[in-house]
């Protein structure tokens, strides 16, 4: 079974990247961009409506 994996996009510098949600804090944390050290929620990092869902779901 292949593990599911959130696409992350930041939106100060736009590096985009991936991750599994058993690596990321949970969403509401403020989570700091691995290029920009940008600081948001982690929700703000979320490419999509559905990366976030998936983000909530497997935490």
């Amino acid at each position: 079974m292949e593990e599911a994996y959130v696409r992350l996009l930041c939106p100060e510098c736009a590096k985009d990247w991936q991750s599994t949600p058993s690596e990321l804090p949970e969403h509401d944390t403020t989570y700091h961009c691995p290029n920009c050290h940008a600081s948001r929620r982690l929700a703000e990092f979320t490419r999509t409506d559905r990366d976030l869902q998936t983000l909530k779901g497997l935490q």
